[in-house]
């Protein structure tokens, strides 16, 4: 009994068109008590309309075979980009149908309006296409997928609910680092920005001896192996391997603040991810340090092939925090992890030169023994501010105080410069494309 309230009431909906039948019906009624010509019209009207809704309702409960449904989600989504999702429809019934489809998507989309609508003629299929673009790492949970059914009369609904709760966890952005490892493995990262570094010197890693071609170094030639041939011969020098790479991650207050939807400490997972694999991909060995105001995750430079995947696993659960950076607890890290020299990638975000002087002595320490290179952020609201023109005082003593603070940031670059630091000042949305920039560049010059 409980089912069949289930089947035959609590799925079953009126349309907009019921109730225009309805309201037609009562004006009918109406109008026949000033027009007694009109006789028995209204009844035969409302008749007729009885036997649609029973037609309709017959159309739509008769069969047990009506629709099929089904929502392909991702095993996992990736975060700061367009995921796809897919849901398959087809079509049992032996007429057209007329759909509207609610999806249950996570909360954290904040998303009410997901409504699509489509129509399918009898035995046809039909996907439909959407992306979704988280912007938190953590597990989002998407419900049941709500199909509401028509049939040519359109007059009432029936909705079936497929699906039960999945729940799928967004991970630091993935398809930004298939997007790079291809690029890296087929030598055309130029084509995302990445610029072609133009070497110095030579790299003191042989490869093999190979024959002479027009444009190599003649420097280079091989005079015993020359000899043995009897054709020019020349050593052939590769990158140097097995350097180690550590991404310092800041994961205190000053990384909270959003940008299009990414905290700053989003952009620099992500970043860090991306790094990591090109560093890899470069047969170098890939570490990762997070801090706050205690040291965090740890995971020792390494090049094995799950590397990747435990760096991914130990992203994936880091969290901002309240409290401001401990260098001196980076600083003891840096000394009891790194046993060898290494090039420090150190994300972190400096608002004032006075914030950058309270880090200073740490950061010239840890540069003493190993290769440092701090990354930090463009405030680019602060630059829109700048170009804004200006209309009355008040905006011309808003833009000065703009204009200070992007002036601070430059000031902070040349004071990191004068004690031997590396820096990169960038706008997040390009902090990758840079960041693999100047690691190439380093690699390329040799400075590790």
């Amino acid at each position: 009994m409980k089912h069949t309230f289930r089947k035959y009431y609590k799925d079953l909906f009126l349309s907009n068109i019921f109730f225009a039948g309805v309201g037609l019906c009562v004006s009918v009624f109406i109008f026949s008590f000033f027009l007694p010509w009109l006789g028995d019209l209204p009844y035969l009207f409302f008749w007729i309309f009885i036997l649609l809704v029973v037609i309709d309702l017959l159309l739509l409960y008769r069969t047990k075979r009506h629709v099929f449904l089904r929502r392909d989600v991702p095993e996992r989504l990736s975060n700061g980009d367009d995921n796809q999702l897919q849901i398959y429809i087809k079509n049992f019934y032996t007429f057209k149908v007329y759909l509207g489809i609610i999806d249950e998507i996570p909360f954290q989309f904040q998303k009410r309006d997901l409504w699509f609508k489509s129509s399918l003629e009898a035995g046809a299929r039909k996907v439909i296409s959407y992306t979704l673009r988280p912007t938190k790492r953590g597990e989002y949970i998407f419900g049941q997928v709500r199909l509401y059914v028509q049939s040519p009369l359109r007059l009432v609904t029936r909705r079936f609910n497929f699906g039960e709760e999945v729940t799928v966890p967004v991970y630091p952005s993935f398809l930004q680092l298939r997007k790079y490892e291809l690029m890296a493995i087929s030598n055309r990262l130029s084509e995302y920005g990445i610029k072609k570094i133009r070497r110095v010197g030579h790299s003191m890693e042989f490869e093999q001896v190979k024959n002479y071609v027009q444009g190599d170094d003649y420097r280079s030639v091989n005079w015993k192996a020359t000899a043995r041939k009897g054709d020019l011969m020349v050593n052939s020098f590769t990158d140097e391997r097995s350097q180690h790479v550590y991404c310092i991650i800041d994961k205190s207050r000053t990384m909270k603040m959003p940008f299009e939807g990414l905290s700053l400490l989003d952009y620099a997972i992500n970043a860090s991810l991306v790094l990591s694999n090109v560093a890899l991909l470069k047969q170098d060995k890939a570490g990762l340090i997070t801090i706050a105001e205690k040291t965090g995750s740890v995971v020792s430079a390494d090049r094995r092939p799950a590397q990747l995947g435990k760096i991914m696993e130990v992203l994936y659960k880091e969290k901002s925090h309240y409290l401001e950076l401990n260098m001196e607890a980076l600083y003891t890290s840096v000394r009891g992890t790194l046993k060898q020299r290494s090039l420090i990638v150190m994300y972190t975000n400096f608002e004032s030169t006075s914030a950058l002087n309270r880090q200073l002595p740490f950061l010239k320490r840890i540069a003493k023994f190993h290769l440092l290179l701090v990354v930090f952020f463009e405030n680019t609201e602060l630059k829109v501010i700048t170009e804004k023109p200006v209309q009355n005082v008040e905006d011309i003593y808003i833009q000065t105080i703009a204009a200070k603070f992007a002036y601070e940031k430059k000031l902070m670059v040349r004071e990191l410069a004068r004690h031997g630091i590396i820096s990169l000042l960038t706008p997040p949305e390009k902090l990758t494309v840079n960041v693999v920039n100047r690691y190439l560049s380093i690699k390329a010059q040799q400075k590790i």
